[in-house]
């Protein structure tokens, strides 16, 4: 099968399109020809290995030393089920599937997976019926990340939200999910984003270019820090007595109850995955390069096979 294999950190251009042994599902795993992947942030950062100073260390250990652990990246997914181990309940042959591969493992960068049916922290589950698998495979991670760090913030209708980074994948998401919620969002993005985040259900916009949100007189509920680029001091002066701030840059869980929440609310179209670019497989450097330019718009998927 086809693959991006990466053997050492560094820049796109350490990402090789190679021939590897199509996997086989154990006893208890799924086998899932992938159709859909995308490059997220976290991909990026994996692949160069530019984690923050105080991270650096233990992210190394976890990941690779002083050559990557994993071969092949990509944490989103969608695709169909191929063939499944003889413990297998949950799926079958022929189920149209998205997921991710979890936080601490990668792979979705490849024409085939195995995944278990039940993963301890990532999770996998039958895709929603009124997206394509470029759609699919670009909710999982974004949505979900959006979902826990919003229910930790105590997301109520009524309440006020501002979201620094509302243009990207995660942001995108907890926009709409605030929106559905009742709350009223303001999304902080730059001026040519304006239009995509009203249109995801953000009620006030601000360019982070032109103004600092914290020096606003308006006071949110929630500040959310979608992209890890704001600091929790700036936010506390914006924040209502009682209010929180959540940001990327904390520790998230991957819950299988969320991905069917997000499969539901797709499906009733009340959660749209925003596509900025696709590329196919072959371009994975091309689309490396895209997302590390900071530019990307919501979510850029890989179509990995047909």
């Amino acid at each position: 099968m086809k693959a991006v294999i990466y053997n050492k950190y560094g820049s796109p251009n350490v990402l090789k399109i190679k021939d590897i042994a199509k996997p086989k599902p154990k006893d208890d795993e799924i086998l899932v020809k992938i159709y859909s992947a995308t490059v997220t942030s976290g991909d990026v950062r994996l692949r160069s290995s530019d984690f923050p100073p105080l991270f650096w260390l233990p992210a190394r250990l976890i990941f690779g030393l002083f050559k990557p652990k994993k071969k092949i990246l990509g944490h989103e997914l969608a695709g169909i089920v191929e063939d499944v181990g003889k413990r297998v309940t949950e799926f079958k042959v022929g189920d149209s599937v998205f997921g991710t591969t979890t936080m601490l493992h990668t792979g979705s960068y490849a024409e085939y997976i195995c995944l278990p049916q039940q993963w301890k922290n990532g999770v996998v589950g039958i895709k929603p019926k009124n997206l394509n698998y470029q759609e699919s495979a670009a909710l999982p991670v974004g949505a979900m990340t959006a979902m826990f760090l919003l229910e930790k913030a105590n997301l109520a209708k009524g309440q006020s939200v501002l979201i620094y980074g509302a243009s990207g994948s995660v942001g995108s998401y907890a926009v709409q999910i605030s929106n559905q919620k009742g709350s009223s969002v303001t999304g902080v993005c730059s001026t040519s984003n304006f239009e995509m985040v009203k249109s995801l259900g953000a009620k006030n916009v601000i360019d982070y270019k032109k103004e600092d949100f914290s020096k606003r007189n308006e006071k949110f509920d929630i500040v959310f820090d979608a992209v890890g680029k704001t600091a929790k001091t700036k936010a506390k002066r914006v924040l209502k007595v009682g209010g929180n701030f959540v940001s990327v840059k904390m520790l998230t869980k991957e819950k299988a109850e969320h991905l069917k929440l997000i499969k539901t609310l797709a499906e009733e179209g009340k959660l749209k995955p925003f596509i900025d670019k696709s590329f196919k497989l072959d371009d994975i450097e091309k689309a490396h390069e895209y997302v590390e330019t900071g530019r990307k718009r919501g979510n850029v998927v890989i179509e990995v096979s047909k």
